[in-house]
């Protein structure tokens, strides 16, 4: 039997620039934020949405990845 989160796309963040912010947002009424992560120049995370996690969000310079395809934020 497969948990919920082994359907669940990944998604790569690299940093581009020391101190990039990747923030995890709650599911629910309300969105709130759940969790932070500091990622250095070259850093990489890899990360999944799960039962607490419907969005994220990026600060700072960095390559993002995803099924969807890959993007960069300035």
């Amino acid at each position: 039997m497969e948990d919920a989160t082994s359907k669940t796309d990944f998604f790569v963040v690299k940093a581009l620039e020391d101190g990039v912010h990747v923030i995890g947002l709650t599911r629910g009424t309300e969105t709130r934020f759940h969790h932070s992560e500091k990622l250095d120049k070259g850093e990489v995370m890899i990360a999944q949405f799960t039962e607490h996690t419907s969005a994220i969000k990026v600060r700072g310079k960095a390559f993002i990845q995803t099924s969807h395809g890959e993007l960069s934020n300035e």
